[in-house]
């Protein structure tokens, strides 16, 4: 039998629905007589046609329906729906239809019919700023080409939103608009408008079922979740008056005052620090905290049994907090099993807590397991190698409101260090980097090494400070352990590049410091990159200089491990400093100060009181010639040589976990330097001699104190304080104290053409430059002979990449200095405060810029103090 080719089209079987507007039907040609629907026929598919996909292949199309030629079906049947479900899985159409075009005996022709979803082209934000959609863009993770569907605008919608939400913007409000993209066929281009609103902010905070905390006490632990700043006279006001008339009756005239401050502080508490912005992530750390307080005072049942939050009129919101916080414990009996290596008595005075004591189940672990600020348990038995010990606190017996406890140890074997790696060092050689390693091969296994290992990579600046990793690998069959310490080469070196204007002049300055040098290499053409490095060693030179009146330059080597073997630092350096009026030597005007300078010095690492200790000596040369020069001293012709023979040791002490932004540890030094004491081997009559006789050999004796203190207070804001003191002393008091390696205080404590008498310049901020050295509005002045200064600071980082450590400081300094001894008052000091910024480039090293206000004023000198402005170079001000 023939059929003709009907032009209707019969709907059957199946109607899907899905997300939006889209749909997908089935419908078949034919006549209606043809077609059972209550008696399902079975046809062979004699052909398969697309109509509608544009942009993608048909032949993949049909392939993905699970339709084929010569394949069986039944109609109406599963098959056809399954093509319609495999088709819409792939997301790429707004419709699916498949129709029946032709039937022929068995023989049935379909063709599938598709309305294609259009794809992204582009996006873009509206209404915030570019920091804002570059966070966003990094989140919604949105590609060009995906198809936009409904899922993915919800999607993207939810996103946004709760990226905002989180932030405390609970009315954000989102719109993505569709626009067709006119530079490309079925694209759309999306604009996803943002419209943040206010933050929502927090009226007030209810606590209810506290009995041992009060309301105030817990709303101090939520730190991040405050209450709005509102002004409330009446609140509490009966139970203030109430008590001051007690107050009055039993003349306890003190408890008056202090009834009125916590009146204040409990009901006019603003929040100056802290915003009352709801913000979800610090909401839901702050309830952790609130049961982590209640678990240091004991009450280890403690637990927020509901909360909720419901918004005012006002667009504020408020919380309510209901608690349980359940019995009061108390530690009673503890029971160590397991231990063989520590008796009962070590374990016990390390874990420090005895019968009686409120039970702190943060202070139990704290003590058993890692305390950052003395030894723990587990550290005790890990520094002794037994990397596989292990210790759990169980609680065998609750009985009213005490607790039983039994630490089980597991010691297990003492691990011995197998293999010892560094990965990551790509300039810097493995020897180098292998001899600060404390772990060796053969030890037993040590976290305390591990720790003071990644300290000692850290301080020698090659690497990256925050990402000095320790990759314990411990091997339990046969006892050892492989530690690899990966690292990540950081710029060492340095460059100093500046032009100035100083006390009239323009000072030119070109410096270079090459910290991780080779001297060995120097030879390799190959090396250059552009100068040999690898071998820890320090090369520096620099240049300064302002036309033809002055010229300095410098050069300095440290071998950080003379011969290889231990710690030993070796130093040599030369300077040389010229000073003229500029007239050539040839003329008899011209008038000129040198100096001439050479140090070498050996410095070793100590093992007693600890290996943090580190002796430095070194014997200087110094020859300083004058010709002519009339107008740097009070005293002599002009003309002469006079030279400097010293010797200098310092002893000091350094246990800073960081070089740039330390958060622990400390600096200590005490340095003596002196000369030898002609006058006291020689029977001349010091007190009738010449000033230009006496000093021809300049003798001296110097001591200076430095101690640097650093401690975290919470989180990265780390105190620090300073404190440093000089005194330049004589042997002769004929003589008199040499009017050279003077102090001079106040300002910024760069050096410069000004430093050419040996003189030490002292930073102090919130003063003009040298503005506090005795008599220094005198026109001729010498320096001070003793000085001391002490600085505190408190510090935060905006930045701790290593390629820009950045962070501010605010600081409060106090400091003097004196002519004589005799004259010295550690409590007449000028006084200063300020703020600063520090940023630190690898090849610049530490610039600084300060703003200090001095509260005191300096005799002669109106303009010394007040407001000032300080730029440094390398913590030359501190």
């Amino acid at each position: 039998m023939k059929f003709r080719y009907f032009s209707f089209v019969i709907i059957f079987s199946i109607l899907f629905i899905f997300s939006g507007n889209s749909y997908s039907q089935i419908s078949l040609g034919g006549e209606l007589q043809d077609i059972d629907y209550t008696n399902p026929k079975e046809y062979i598919i004699g052909g398969i046609t697309v109509t509608g996909a544009k942009f993608l292949d048909n032949e993949v199309l049909i392939r993905i329906s699970g339709l084929s030629v010569a394949q069986k079906i039944k109609i109406p049947g599963d098959k056809i729906s399954e093509a319609i479900n495999k088709l819409w899985r792939q997301g790429f159409f707004e419709s699916i239809s498949i129709s029946a075009t032709g039937i022929h005996d068995k023989l049935i022709f379909l063709n599938i019919n598709l309305v294609e979803r259009p794809v992204l082209s582009k996006f873009s934000f509206s209404g915030i700023r570019k920091t804002e959609a570059d966070n966003i863009r990094d989140e919604i993770k949105l590609i060009r080409g995906d198809v936009v569907t409904e899922n993915l605008i919800n999607r993207t919608e939810n996103i946004i939103k709760k990226h905002y939400k989180d932030k405390g913007f609970l009315n954000v409000d989102v719109n993505i608009y569709q626009k067709p993209d006119p530079k490309k066929a079925n694209s759309v281009i999306l604009d996803i408008n943002i419209k943040k609103n206010s933050k929502i902010k927090i009226y007030k905070i209810n606590i209810h079922g506290n009995k041992h905390l009060s309301a105030n006490e817990i709303k101090k632990v939520l730190k991040n979740t405050k209450e709005k700043n509102k002004f409330s006279p009446y609140e509490n006001l009966d139970s203030l008056l109430l008590n001051c008339f007690k107050s009055i009756y039993h003349l306890q005239f003190d408890s008056i005052y202090y009834y009125v401050s916590k009146y204040v502080a409990d009901e006019y508490k603003l929040n100056i620090f802290k915003s009352s912005k709801y913000i979800k992530a610090d909401y839901k750390e702050d309830k952790i905290e609130l049961i982590k307080k209640y678990n240091e005072l004991g009450y280890r049942d403690a637990k927020i049994v509901k909360d909720s939050i419901y918004r005012n009129d006002d667009k504020t919101i408020n919380i309510d907090i209901t608690v349980d916080e359940g019995k009061k414990y108390f530690f009673r009996d503890i029971k160590w099993v397991g231990n063989t290596k520590y008796s009962v008595e070590v374990l016990n005075k390390i874990l420090n807590i005895k019968k009686g004591d409120v039970y702190n189940q943060d202070l139990l672990n704290k003590n058993l397991q890692f305390n950052q600020n003395s030894i723990d348990v587990m550290s005790l038995y890990m520094d002794d190698g037994y990397l596989f010990f292990s210790v759990q606190p169980i609680e065998v017996l609750v009985e009213n409101d005490s607790i039983d406890l039994e630490i089980r140890i597991h010691e297990g074997k003492q691990a011995t260090i197998n293999k010892v790696s560094v990965k990551g060092n790509e300039r810097t050689n493995d020897n180098v980097v292998i001899r600060e390693i404390r772990s060796k091969p053969g030890h037993l296994f040590s976290r305390k090494d591990i720790i003071r290992t990644v300290r000692e990579l850290a301080q020698l600046k090659y690497f990256d400070a925050e990402k000095i990793t320790p990759d314990v690998q411990p091997n339990p069959v046969d006892g050892t352990v492989d530690i690899i310490y990966n690292v990540e080469e950081a710029s060492s070196d340095q460059i100093e590049l500046s032009g100035g204007w100083g006390y009239n002049r323009l000072i030119g300055t070109l410096g270079l410091s090459f910290n991780n040098f080779s001297l060995r290499k120097v030879f390799d053409k190959h090396a250059w990159r552009p100068v040999p490095s690898g071998d820890g060693q320090k090369l520096s030179v620099r240049l300064q200089s302002y036309g033809s009146g002055y010229i300095s330059y410098s050069a300095s080597f440290t071998e950080p491990w003379l011969g290889g073997k231990k710690p030993n630092a070796f130093s040599v350096s030369y300077y040389h400093s010229l000073f003229s009026n500029g007239y050539s030597k040839d003329n008899p005007n011209r008038s000129s100060f040198k100096i001439d300078g050479f140090t070498i010095g050996l410095g070793k690492r100590l093992s007693w009181p600890d290996d943090f200790f580190t002796l430095y000596q070194s014997i200087g040369l110094q020859r300083y010639s004058l010709d002519n020069y009339l107008n740097l001293f009070s005293f002599g012709e002009g003309n002469g040589n006079y030279n400097n023979i010293n010797y200098s040791f310092a002893l000091s002490r350094n246990s800073i976990d960081a070089p740039i932004y330390p958060r622990s540890g400390s600096e200590v030094s005490l340095s003596l330097k002196l000369t030898p004491p002609y006058s006291l081997f020689s029977n001349k009559d010091y007190s009738t001699m010449s000033d230009d006789e006496k000093y021809k050999f300049i003798e001296f004796h110097e001591w200076k104190i430095k101690a640097n203190w650093y401690t975290k207070i919470i989180g990265d804001l780390v105190m620090s304080v300073r404190t440093r003191y000089a005194f330049l002393g004589c042997y002769n008091h004929d003589i008199g104290v040499t009017p050279f390696n003077r102090y001079f205080l106040g300002g910024d404590g760069l050096s410069g053409y000004n430093n050419i008498d040996g003189r030490e310049l002292v930073g102090m901020r919130g003063y003009s430059n040298e503005s506090l050295t005795p008599n220094y509005y005198l026109t001729h002045n010498v320096g001070g002979t003793i000085y001391n200064k002490s600085t505190f600071e408190l510090r935060y980082p905006l930045s701790l990449n290593p390629s820009a450590t950045i962070y501010v400081a605010t600081f409060f300094e106090a400091g003097n200095s004196w002519l004589k001894f005799k004259e010295f008052n550690p409590f007449n000091l000028y006084r200063s405060a300020g703020v600063g910024i520090r940023v630190f480039l690898p090849m610049f090293g530490v610039l600084g810029l300060d703003w200090g206000y001095g509260f005191d004023d300096v005799p002669g000198l109106p303009d010394a103090n007040g407001s000032q402005f300080h730029f440094s170079i390398n913590n030359s001000i501190e």
